[in-house]
This record gives structure tokens, sequence and C-alpha cells, in this order.
């Protein structure tokens, strides 16, 4: 299935690139949040599931760079080690991250710069893709070619957050989420440029997992304006706030501060 041959596959020491390019997400995500509690659009006055949902994911950034470091620069026992409990941690991820996106709609705080309906679809998408792709790697953790670069993309799938605290969202309306979404795949294509510089052809790891993530998109579209969406949407919200704002609408602006 690969199209890189066994004689040019990266092995856990032979390239740093993984390493860096972890590292770079992370630093991305770590600038994103700071950016937005900078501005005053995050606090710690937060509920108490905002800030359970924040150290879960961020523990996660670490797991992540700290796997990276020790598939690169060993000791690899440590690595599988860790990579089981990882296994565990993205079942809390998936659960966490549906669970706030649940509560944001139900509350009627959706981002302006989204439609309530297709946040509330696209999210959990995204999440439960992110976690296909980390299980994916892992199954394929004998094939480090594989491995390595299932786990980017996996990472991929959920740097949308990030970088929708970077991006100008509200004038990218009314395909903010789809562009913070898509922005975090500068990664994996650094990566699918990087392969075709090195060997001549493009490892079809990328090809696979970009698919997985970028599957989501059209699905939350067709899905979140069928009346699936619209039942989904309405039993969630159902006595809540949220109810009050149209599913494919955009909530109003806040005043400015």
């Amino acid at each position: 299935m690969a199209s890189i041959t066994p004689d040019v596959r990266d092995t856990a020491h032979a390239d740093g690139f993984f390493r860096t390019l972890a590292l770079l997400m992370a630093l991305t995500v770590v600038v994103g949040f700071t950016f937005q509690f900078m501005r005053g659009f995050s606090s710690l006055s937060a509920r108490l599931l905002v800030h359970i949902h924040g150290i879960a994911f961020m523990s996660w950034v670490a797991i992540f760079v700290t796997q990276s470091w020790l598939a690169t620069r060993g000791p690899i026992a440590l690595h599988r080690r860790l990579g089981w409990f990882g296994a565990f941690w993205v079942v809390i991820l998936v659960i966490l991250g549906s669970w706030i996106t649940i509560d944001v709609v139900q509350r009627g705080t959706t981002p302006f710069f989204f439609q309530p309906q297709h946040f509330l679809i696209g999210n959990p998408l995204s999440a439960f893709a992110f976690a296909a792709l980390v299980y994916a790697a892992i199954r394929l953790r004998s094939q480090s070619d594989w491995h390595m670069r299932l786990q980017i993309c996996a990472m991929t799938a959920i740097m949308g957050p990030a970088f929708g605290r970077l991006l100008p969202m509200p004038l990218l309306i009314p395909y903010a989420f789809e562009a913070a979404g898509l922005a975090g795949t500068v990664f994996a294509i650094a990566g699918m440029i990087r392969d075709r510089r090195k060997y001549g052809r493009v490892h079809s790891a990328w090809y696979w997992g970009l698919g997985a993530f970028l599957a989501t998109i059209p699905v939350t579209h067709l899905i979140a304006s069928s009346p699936i969406g619209d039942a989904l949407y309405a039993a969630v919200t159902a006595g809540h706030p949220g109810a009050a704002q149209p599913g494919l609408g955009f909530p109003p602006m806040p005043p400015m501060r």
C-alpha cells in the first residue's frame, strides 16, 4: 500500500522532520490560545467544563510532542507505553470535545461567525476523524512511515480551534469554519512537499490521512442542511436558550468591548 519503497522509508532515528513538525503544531496551538486570552476573549473565570476541556486538550498536545521526541530520540519502549496511554486519552478528548460543543450550542453562545447547527455537527465529526486517524496510526505502528504521517494528519484534524483564534474569523464568514480547519492542513502539506523533494513521490499515508479529515467538510454540510441536522439541533437545544437561535443562521455579533 505504501507509495514509498522500504529502502527509503523513514526510520525512528533517521529524520527529525516529524519532531520539528510536531513542535510547530504545538506552538501554533499555544500561540493561538494565548492570543485569545491576551485579547480578553478567554478568562480564568470560565465555567469548570471549559477548564477541564482546555487542560485535556493541552495535555494531548504535550503527549503529542513527547511522543514525537521519543520516536526520534528514544527510548522507544517508553514511546510505546505512552502510546497506549494516549489511545485512552483520545477517548476522553472525543467525549469532552462533543460535550463542550453541545454545551455551547445549548447556551446559545456559538461564536457569531459559525452557524450553530453546522458547529454542532462539524466539531464532533472532526473529533471522530482525529480519533480514527490516531487508532489507524496505532494499528500501523510497526510501519513507522505510515505511523508518523497518520499521527500528523490526526493532529491536523483538531487544529481548527487554534487557527480559529489566529485568523480574522469575522472576515471569513460564511466560510470561517472551513477556513479554520483547512488552515491546519498546512502541516500535512509541508510533509507532502518534503516527501516529494526527498523521495520523488508523496507517501500514500498523506492522501489517506488528509482525505479522512477533508471528507468531514462536505459530510458536515450534508448533515447540517438536512432534516437529520434539523432534528439533531432541535433535540439538543430543546428547553435551552440555544433553541431561540436559528440553527442555520449566524448569531448576532456581540457588542464591541
